[in-house]
């Protein structure tokens, strides 16, 4: 995957039937290929940065009339030669034109090949490219705007400086190690204290955002949970303002759960209206209802239990579930429904949470602040940070390796080890760093990450 010396081809739009479809060559050949095709100007003796239109002939025959956009490397998205060929949208005109483009000598582009190409010509950093992916992926406004400051190198410039000032020190140390003879001291030992002392914080505040980040970037998932009847498919529908689910005073209506997605303040919640769970039960559909219900609060990062303010019953097991969600260290909110229905105030529940909230879904009552609530539960005031967001697992795994490297310097430097000990911890941390943006990596590794990219980008 990593070889340079040929040129690739592919479809970059979505498939199916659209206005526009854009075929994208990248490669030492990519404007002879095209140019061997097209009826108009000699690509080859225009400017950089042009576009052109003319005709993709085959042969004698006109297969679409085109613009053809000329990007010279090392000017270009993959710092190589790059022509796109906007053409009209039809499957059938794409694929004449691709294998017209292959007959002349382009290969199929693999995932992610074009961003791989400019990681290797030094264009984009990992995690930039990286951010690529997550910007076609984003589907709401906190995902696009982390995956806009990654690809504008925040989350690398961050690394960078962290990374350079540890490389001073190491350089200065293993200077020592030279003239080890000498008994001399080139790095300053209490200035090291402190860098590690910024380091550790630098980085212990990065790993912190990554629950925010992983929300961003995944969804968060919300499993409403409760008793037959407590109002869970109604609450469904009130948050997402139509009817989606079935709803009757029949308890056990729903028997599976459904899923669907709302987007609060920019981040996108997966609701999971669930079955109801009770103790008893001798219905098998309803039995296997209960255990999906169960499974999808285990999995979920938020969950939202229902109960019915105006069964007593409910409340007497209302301390009970509180006590089982936080044994399970899960993150919850306890919704009282119904509220519209009680003919007297509402029940002092103070004893067992005060942060309980009332609504009535079938009238929408209180819909919006349960939203509000799920979204400070879930972002609180982090989301509008400027700073970086780690939203990518594999960065929130060599920065805890970075942290471990951080406490071992600072470890070595507390019992007096000597210079060359120290030296490789540093070392170490500086590899965690690298694996991050790629200053160290793997042809495997980079085979791995481009793999999950679509083939086009």
């Amino acid at each position: 995957m990593l070889l340079l010396n040929d040129t690739i081809i592919a479809i970059a739009t979505p498939p199916g039937e659209g206005a526009i479809g854009v075929i994208r060559l990248s490669g030492p050949a990519a404007i002879a290929i095209v140019n061997a095709l097209f009826a108009g100007k000699d690509l080859a003796a225009q400017p950089t940065h042009t576009l052109h239109f003319g005709r993709i002939m085959d042969g004698a025959t006109a297969v679409d009339e085109v613009v053809a956009s000329l990007y010279k490397g090392p000017k270009s998205y993959t710092g190589e030669d790059v022509v796109e060929v906007s053409c009209h949208g039809s499957a059938y005109v794409l694929e004449r034109v691709m294998k017209l483009c292959m007959a002349q000598g382009a290969r199929m582009a693999k995932p992610g090949e074009f961003t791989l190409r400019a990681f290797l010509k030094g264009k984009l950093d990992l995690t930039q490219a990286e951010a690529v992916a997550d910007l076609i992926a984003s589907q709401s406004s906190a995902a696009h705007k982390a995956a806009m400051h990654n690809l504008r190198g925040g989350f690398s410039h961050d690394l960078k400086d962290m990374r350079e000032q540890l490389i001073m020190f190491s350089a200065l140390i293993e200077l020592e190690l030279d003239f080890s003879q000498e008994d001399v001291e080139f790095a300053d030992r209490e200035r090291l204290y402190s860098l590690i002392a910024e380091l550790t914080t630098a980085t212990t505040a990065l790993l912190n955002t990554f629950s925010l980040g992983n929300a961003i970037k995944n969804g968060v998932r919300i499993a409403i949970i409760g008793r037959p009847n407590a109002g869970k498919s109604t609450l469904l529908n009130a948050l997402l303002n139509e009817d989606r689910a079935i709803v009757s005073e029949i308890a056990g209506t729903t028997r599976d759960t459904i899923e669907e997605t709302l987007n609060i303040n920019g981040i996108l919640f997966r609701l999971i209206d669930t079955a109801g769970i009770r103790e008893h039960s001798i219905d098998v559909i309803e039995l296997q209802g209960m255990e999906r219900s169960i499974t999808a609060m285990n999995n979920a990062d938020v969950v939202v239990y229902l109960f019915d303010v105006t069964d007593d019953q409910q409340h007497a097991l209302l301390a009970n579930k509180k006590a089982e969600l936080e044994a399970a260290g899960l993150k919850y909110l306890l919704v009282g429904n119904k509220a519209d229905q009680l003919t007297h105030p509402l029940p002092n529940l103070a004893a067992i949470a005060d942060n309980i909230l009332y609504i009535s879904a079938k009238n929408k009552e209180n819909i919006q602040q349960l939203k509000d609530a799920l979204y400070t539960l879930v972002a609180g005031g982090q989301i509008k940070q400027e700073g970086s967001i780690v939203t990518n697992a594999r960065h929130y795994s060599a920065l805890q390796e970075t942290l471990l490297s951080l406490h071992d310097i600072k470890a070595g430097m507390d019992n007096n080890l000597p210079g060359d000990l120290i030296s490789l911890d540093i070392r170490r941390c500086l590899h965690y760093l690298g694996e991050i943006t790629g200053a160290v990596t793997t042809e495997d590794k980079l085979d791995y990450i481009f793999s999950k990219f679509c083939i086009g980008k």
